[in-house]
């Protein structure tokens, strides 16, 4: 067994590990189709000896291509680390400053198995975010961070460390890019294939960031997302009795179980792999797991009747259930499911993302690879089904949302009827969560701050969630109804999430917050680490799915109406704002959530070590990531984020913020364009 020291010696070498390959007790990532010329499998065999002194390249390089060509990709399972990966305490890792530390902390973390979804393929989560390319970068980068100095910083390119450059303690410890390509080159197929030659990689958000938390991360949001979808579509916020019906268990959607009751609703939600849904039951986020329909419907039933909340897996395909819940209103009129929505991963929906309702999940991992043409018209053909089950029990009553996976993106292509008639080009049938939902709470500066306590210390996490709640609770006594009810619902959260055992991996907590919230939470958390009320240093970060973190048309900028949601300049702003302002690390991404090509995405991670510089670092760097998004959102015509930019100018006078002046006589326009 190696230890952290070990594995932060470098590239084991004198002698090379033993070729251990595929562990076959954890998950592992469907096999990639890069459909490589002979020229290209030679490339990316020749892209993977670099790491690797001459010497080695006749042992590795039949390994190599093996791998190649029956994975389709270059992983080198023989570097896989025999330590368990895990988030071990920030004093325990061999380094000569506290920042590379916390970053090594985030990235044993995310490649957790308890954590990521296909650990030994390093995937974090979503079926192809990547941490790293394959493990010789792994070993490289924990070499460079333990060597790293407050003078260096470690230069990240789609996995591969280019290495420790000279720069100024104020600057960031680690600048990443992920997926970085030339927008007109920017489609699936060649990500396929620079994937495959190791050339560039699919960070997704906080994969490739090193700030996934685990599926708590996502608990929140859904939970706020339908507790503001019952408010908006059922007029209540008693959700008692009322049922959501999903799909997907994996990384991100396996936070759908725990969302749901959490919120008092009857959660059903459909998984097609056992491996995924067993793993959510075990750790107690999934109640009742059956791969009957009978059952399913069964169980509906009697938590409709008591009002019970409940959260059921089913494991089989969403698509049966969605047909079997029809069948049942045309058999009963009775609409058994009160709002619907969907998690598979279809920004990858040809390469394990979705699983065709025609095939069984065996049968589809083998059909992608064999026969890719097929399985790509079968995934279609399933969406068309899909969708049409769904349109029906709409017409029925049940609410439906797109939750921004690229679900009515990608059921367009496939030629089901989720056309918006007259609709803007972001538009569908269905509204997706943030058109409808999320969006005007980010226009209000409100999105998902999170922070993980480095000591691994459970009291240390409970002393920060008072911290938060107390915070909280001050500041919303001098705030607006709308604003109010955003602050009770994080409250609410907040002093309820330890009861919930929602800790995977890491002593992390998230929140929704705005900017002022933010700024407090961290000042005061970094007090505490000062004080010794808390026993190490605290990691703040968010999702890249925040008010200025991402540039998505159809998801974070979905409703942004004045035609710029296309444009990225607000990511990208947002990345090399938080660089100069005092992160420790930032992230830009080409790709996460809704596919690659589909939306650039910025994240960072900030260390609070009780210093007087890192609360100068925090103030500076959390006003600046929020009020980025608000303004553009305010510029774009919303009407939340006008109101909030305009508070917050009047709370910090060095702020100034180009406002626009509405058209308030459309009939100026009428003249001026029939003139």
């Amino acid at each position: 067994m190696s230890t952290l020291k070990e594995i932060c010696n470098g590239l084991p070498l004198d002698p090379l590990p033993p070729n251990r390959g595929r562990d076959p007790n954890v998950p592992h990532a469907p096999v990639r189709t890069p459909n490589l010329t002979a020229e290209e499998e030679r490339l990316a065999l020749r892209n993977a000896l670099r790491y690797f002194p001459p010497s080695h390249h006749a042992e590795l390089a039949p390994e190599f291509a093996q791998e190649l060509r029956q994975y389709g990709h270059i992983y080198m399972y023989r570097f896989c680390p025999t330590l368990r990966l895990r988030a071990y305490p920030i004093d325990q890792y061999p380094c000569r400053t506290r920042q590379a530390a916390s970053i090594m902390l985030m990235i044993m973390n995310n490649l957790d198995p308890a954590v990521a979804q296909f650990p030994q393929e390093l995937v974090t989560y979503g079926g192809n975010g990547q941490v790293f390319s394959n493990w010789a970068q792994f070993c490289l980068v924990m070499h460079y961070l333990s060597e790293m100095t407050e003078e260096q910083t470690l230069v990240m390119y789609s996995g591969h460390p280019m290495g420790l450059f000279p720069s100024l303690p104020s600057s960031p410890r680690a600048i990443i890019t992920n997926g970085m390509v030339i927008p007109n080159y920017s489609s699936r197929e060649t990500y396929e294939k620079m994937f495959a030659l190791g050339v560039s990689m699919y960070g997704q958000m906080t994969a490739g960031s090193y700030c996934y938390i685990g599926p708590q991360g996502i608990v929140h949001g859904t939970m706020l997302t339908v507790l503001n979808a019952g408010r908006r579509y059922l007029g209540s916020d008693d959700l008692r009795g009322r049922v959501l019906v999903t799909s997907g268990l994996g990384g991100m959607s396996g936070a759908q179980a725990k969302a749901a009751v959490i919120a008092g609703c009857i959660g059903v939600i459909a998984e097609v792999d056992e491996a995924p849904l067993r793993k959510r039951h075990e750790q107690g986020w999934l109640m009742e797991v059956t791969s009957s329909l009978d059952q399913c419907i069964k169980r509906i039933r009697e938590a409709r009747s008591s009002k019970t909340p409940l959260s059921l897996g089913y494991h089989g395909n969403i698509v049966d259930l969605w047909e079997r819940l029809l069948l049942e209103y045309e058999r009963t009129g009775e609409c058994l499911v009160d709002m619907g929505s969907d998690q598979t991963s279809l920004h990858n929906p040809f390469n394990g993302g979705y699983y065709p309702v025609q095939l069984s999940y065996q049968q589809a991992n083998q059909l992608m690879s064999t026969d890719p043409n097929r399985f790509r018209t079968m995934v279609q053909e399933s969406l068309q089904r899909h969708v049409k089950a769904i349109n029906k029990l709409s017409d029925a009553g049940m609410f439906f949302w797109d939750y921004g996976n690229a679900f009515l993106l990608e059921a367009q292509r496939a030629g089901a009827e989720v056309e918006k008639i007259g609709g803007r080009p972001t538009e569908f049938r269905y509204p997706s969560y943030v058109q409808h939902i999320m969006g005007d709470i980010f226009s209000l500066g409100f999105g998902p701050f999170r922070w993980v306590c480095t000591s691994g210390n459970p009291q240390d996490l409970t002393v920060t969630d008072n911290i938060a709640a107390t915070i909280l609770e001050e500041i919303s006594a001098n705030v607006s109804d709308r604003i109010r009810q955003q602050y009770n619902d994080n409250i609410r959260w907040i002093r309820e999430a330890g009861k919930h055992k929602m800790v995977v991996g890491s002593q992390a907590r998230i929140l929704y917050s705005d900017q002022k919230g933010r700024v407090s939470i961290a000042l005061a958390i970094n007090q505490a680490v000062a004080d010794g009320k808390v026993s190490a240093p605290v990691v703040i970060s968010r999702d890249h799915h925040d008010v200025s973190g991402t540039d998505s048309p159809f998801r974070e900028t979905s409703n942004v109406y004045d035609g710029s949601a296309f444009c990225a300049d607000m990511a990208v702003q947002n990345f090399v704002g938080d660089a100069f302002r005092g992160a420790t690390w930032v992230a830009l991404h080409n790709g996460g959530g809704v596919g690659w090509g589909e939306v650039t995405n910025g994240g960072f991670g900030l260390l609070l070590d009780g210093s007087e510089g890192a609360a100068k670092r925090a103030t500076l760097m959390l006003n600046w990531d929020v009020s980025n998004g608000v303004a553009r959102r305010c510029w774009s015509g919303n009407s939340n984020a006008y109101e909030t930019i305009q508070r917050t100018m009047e709370e910090h006078r060095q702020l100034r913020v180009t406002m626009p002046f509405p058209v308030k006589d459309e009939h100026v326009l009428d003249r001026a364009l029939q003139g």
